[in-house]
C-alpha cells in the first residue's frame, strides 16, 4: 500500500468532524447563489437597454448569412506574409481561429484570418491546392494564380484582383477595360508548403459593408476556384469598441460580458478581474492562517457539492446561443466555475453576464470559526496518531540513509550495491531509485577508468605518423620526399593539437559553469534571432526556425545557449546536402520547453542514438578531419547545466535532436 493510502486511512478520524457544519455552509451558498442570480439578472437588464440604445442603427447579421470575422487588434501585425505574429498563428494548434472555404474536391481551400485597428482590415489568407503558377507579365493573358476581392458598398460593387510574377510585395489591380494599381490595397505573397499565403493591409470598409475573397488558378477543365460566395459576399463584423467602453462602465470585480449577434456572432467582450482582497501573509496571525486554510478548505468542499456547471467555451467569436442556458452556473475552459445570465437586446441580440463565484465564497469568519472551534479536539487527537506513524516512516528512512553512505567509500567510490526491498510505497519507490543510481554511478566510474583507453586510442594513429615521418626524414634523399615526410608530420601533429584543443574545451566549458551567472531570459528570441543570423551566413543550406517569436522565457545563460546552438547547428551542416533543409524548433510543453534542431541527411545508427553524446564518438566518414565527437559532448554539458536533458532520434528524410529545458514559469504576483 502507497504512503498516500495510508496516511488516507490514518486521516480517516477526520471523518468525525460534525457535518452539521458544512451542512450550514452548503445552505448559506445556495441562498447566496439564488439572490446573487437575481441580482446579476437585474443589472443584465440594465445592461440590455444600454446596449439595444447603442446598437440603434446597426444592422442584424441573421443566421445562414455568410461573414468575415475581425479580431480587434492594438497593434496592427507586420506585414510580411509569414503571419507568425498573429494569435496562435501554429496551424496545428488554430484550426479554431481560421475561418475556411472549401471547394467540392477537398483537394484545395482557402483560409483567412481576419483583424483590425478600427483604421485599416488585415487579412492573413492561405490558399492550399498543388502546382503554384505565378503571373507571367510577358504573357499577362496566359492563366495563374490570382485572388479576387469582391466588396459592396449599398449598391456599388468593385472588384479588386491580386497578383504576382513571384513572392514577394504586392499590392491590388482594379478590374476592367484600364486597370490601374489600387495602392491603398497592399501586402505581401509568400509561398508555403502546398500553396501560397498572403497578408493583406486595406482601409477599414465601411458599416454594413461586404467583402468577398475567391482564390483562382488554372485547372484542367478552365479555371478553378475557392472561396467565399461573392453573390452576396460575406458580411464584414467585429466588435464595437464604443459599445464595450459603455458597458465596461456598468461592470463589477470577476464579471464577464458579451453581446451577441442573433447568429452567434460576439459584437462585445469585456471582463473585469476579481479584487485579490486576501491579506497579506506576513501580517497575519498564526490563528488567521489557520483560518485561511479552513476557508480554502471549504470554498473546495462548496464546490464540490455545487450544481454541475455546463461548459462553454468562452474564447469563441460565435458561440451558438440555443445552446447556452438561460441562467445556471457554466464552467469557461481554464476551470472556472462562474454564475451566467442572458438577458435579450435590441433586434434579437443576447446580452451574456457572467458573475465568478469567488465572492460568494467569501463565508464569515464566525461561522468559519465555529466549524474550527468544534474540530479542534479532534484535529489534536488524529496529530498523536500521526506523530506515531511519523516516527515508523522515520525510522525506514534512517535505514535507507544507512544503506547509501554503506555503498560509497570515503574516495567516493562505488564498493556496493543497495539490498532490495519489497516495500511497494513511495520509500521503496525511493529505495529502488537509490539503487538505480548507484549502477549509474558505478557505470560512470568504469567510463572514466577507460577514458585513458580511448585517449590512448586517438592519439596513437597521429603518434605513429609523426614517428615514421622523422624516421624516413632521416633517409630521405630528395627535397620532394623530405617535403612530403614533413608534411605528413605536420599534419598528424595537427591532429594531436586538435584532439587536445578539444578536449581542453570541454574541460573549460565545465569550469566556466561555476562562474556562469544565470540570468532570465526569452529563449524564443535567443532563438530567433540566432537562426537568422545562421541564415545570414550560410548561402548553402535552409535554416528557419518555426516557433513563437517570444514568451518562452527560462533561467539560464544566453551565452551558453547560443553556444549549444552552435554545435547543433554546425553538427547538422555537415550531414545536410547543399540547398536542404536545416529546421530549428521551439515550442513550450508544460513546465519545459522544446528547443529541436532538424536536418535532412542520413538517418543515425540504431546502436548510437544515445553513445553519440560521449566523447571520441562521431559516425562522419574517415575523410572528414578534426571531428572528435567533442561537440555533442557539449551540448550535453549545457544541457544538463540547465537542468535539461538531450535526445536523439530519426525522422522521415532526416535526424532530429532534442533538448528540452525548464520553462520559467512566474508565480500569480510576479
Amino acid at each position: 500500500m502507497s504512503l498516500k493510502r495510508q496516511l488516507i486511512v490514518a486521516s480517516l478520524l477526520m471523518l468525525l468532524i460534525p457535518w452539521a457544519g458544512l451542512q450550514f455552509v452548503l445552505e448559506l451558498d445556495e441562498a447566496l447563489r439564488e439572490q446573487a442570480t437575481d441580482q446579476l439578472q437585474e443589472q443584465a437588464r440594465r445592461m440590455a437597454e444600454t446596449a439595444g440604445d447603442l446598437l440603434i442603427g446597426n444592422s442584424v447579421v441573421p443566421s445562414g448569412n455568410p461573414v468575415i470575422y475581425a479580431h480587434p487588434v492594438t497593434q496592427p501585425p507586420r506585414m510580411d506574409g509569414y503571419g507568425d505574429d498573429w494569435p496562435r498563428y501554429n496551424e496545428e494548434l488554430s484550426q479554431q481561429d481560421w475561418q475556411n472555404s472549401r471547394t467540392d474536391t477537398k483537394t484545395s481551400a482557402l483560409r483567412w484570418q481576419a483583424a483590425t485597428d478600427q483604421r485599416y482590415l488585415y487579412l492573413l489568407i492561405r490558399v492550399e491546392h498543388p502546382g503554384i503558377r505565378y503571373f507571367n507579365p510577358g504573357s499577362p493573358d496566359q492563366p495563374h494564380d490570382r485572388l479576387r476581392l469582391v466588396s459592396t458598398e449599398g449598391n456599388n460593387r468593385s472588384e479588386r484582383i491580386i497578383r504576382t510574377p513571384a513572392p514577394g510585395r504586392v499590392n491590388a489591380i482594379t478590374t476592367g477595360r484600364d486597370p490601374n494599381n489600387d495602392f491603398r490595397i497592399t501586402g505581401y505573397w509568400q509561398s508555403v508548403e502546398n500553396g501560397y499565403q498572403l497578408e493583406l493591409k486595406l482601409p477599414l470598409p465601411t458599416k454594413d459593408s461586404r467583402l468577398g475573397l475567391v482564390a483562382e488558378w488554372p485547372g484542367k477543365d478552365g479555371i478553378d476556384s475557392a472561396g467565399t460566395a461573392i453573390d452576396p459576399p460575406p458580411v464584414l463584423v467585429t466588435r464595437l469598441p464604443r459599445l464595450e467602453q459603455q458597458l465596461s462602465s456598468q461592470m463589477a470585480s470577476g464579471q464577464h460580458l458579451r453581446v451577441l449577434e442573433p447568429a452567434g456572432w460576439v459584437i462585445a467582450r469585456q471582463a473585469v478581474a476579481n479584487k485579490d482582497n486576501r491579506p497579506e501573509f506576513d501580517t497575519l496571525s498564526p490563528m488567521e492562517v489557520v483560518e485561511q486554510i479552513a476557508l480554502n478548505g471549504l470554498r473546495s468542499l462548496v464546490r464540490f457539492y455545487q450544481p454541475d456547471p455546463q461548459s462553454i467555451d468562452e474564447s469563441s467569436i460565435r458561440p451558438n446561443p440555443n445552446t447556452l442556458p438561460d441562467s445556471g452556473l457554466v464552467r469557461h475552459s481554464d476551470g472556472d466555475s462562474l454564475l451566467m445570465v442572458t438577458q435579450p437586446v435590441f433586434n434579437g441580440r443576447i446580452l451574456v453576464l457572467e458573475q465568478s463565484l469567488d465572492q460568494l465564497l467569501s463565508l464569515s469568519g464566525n461561522t468559519l470559526g465555529s466549524v474550527i472551534a468544534r474540530s479542534t479536539l479532534l484535529v489534536v487527537g488524529l496529530m498523536l496518531v500521526l506523530l506515531g506513524y511519523v516516527s515508523w516512516l522515520s525510522w525506514r528512512i534512517t535505514r535507507l540513509q544507512r544503506a547509501v553512505s554503506a555503498s560509497v567509500d570515503d574516495d567516493g567510490r562505488i564498493i556496493g550495491t543497495l539490498p532490495e526491498t519489497r516495500a511497494r510505497d513511495e520509500l521503496g519507490q525511493l529505495h529502488q531509485q537509490f539503487g538505480q543510481m548507484v549502477d549509474r554511478l558505478q557505470g560512470y566510474n568504469e567510463y572514466l577508468e577507460s577514458f585513458s583507453r580511448r585517449l590512448s586510442h586517438e592519439l596513437k594513429t597521429p603518434v605513429a605518423v609523426v614517428r615514421s615521418s622523422l624516421e624516413n626524414l632521416r633517409h630521405a634523399e630528395s627535397d620532394s620526399e623530405r617535403h612530403n615526410y614533413i608534411e605528413r608530420a605536420t599534419t598528424a601533429t595537427g591532429r594531436l593539437s586538435q584532439i587536445l584543443n578539444g578536449m581542453s574545451e570541454a574541460a573549460r566549458l565545465e569550469q566556466s559553469f561555476d562562474h556562469a551567472e544565470k540570468e532570465r531570459f526569452d529563449l524564443a528570441e535567443v532563438t530567433d534571432q540566432t537562426t537568422r543570423a545562421y541564415q545570414q551566413l550560410d548561402a548553402n543550406h535552409r535554416i528557419v526556425y518555426k516557433g513563437p517569436a517570444r514568451g518562452c522565457a527560462m533561467n539560464g545563460s544566453p551565452e551558453l545557449i547560443v553556444q549549444l546552438l552552435d554545435k547543433l547547428v554546425d553538427n547538422a551542416r555537415d550531414f545536410t546536402a547543399t540547398g536542404e533543409l536545416i529546421e530549428i524548433r521551439l515550442s513550450p510543453q508544460g513546465k519545459s520547453l522544446e528547443l529541436e534542431v532538424f536536418n535532412q541527411g542520413p538517418p543515425l545508427p540504431e546502436h548510437l542514438n544515445s553513445d553519440i553524446f560521449n566523447p571520441f564518438v562521431s559516425i562522419r566518414k574517415g575523410t572528414q578531419e578534426g571531428h572528435l565527437g567533442q561537440g555533442l559532448l557539449i551540448v550535453k554539458l549545457i544541457a544538463e547545466h540547465h537542468g535539461g536533458t538531450v535526445t536523439a532520434s530519426n525522422e522521415a528524410n532526416g535526424v532530429l535532436f532534442t533538448v528540452s529545458l525548464p520553462r520559467h514559469i512566474p508565480l500569480p504576483n510576479q
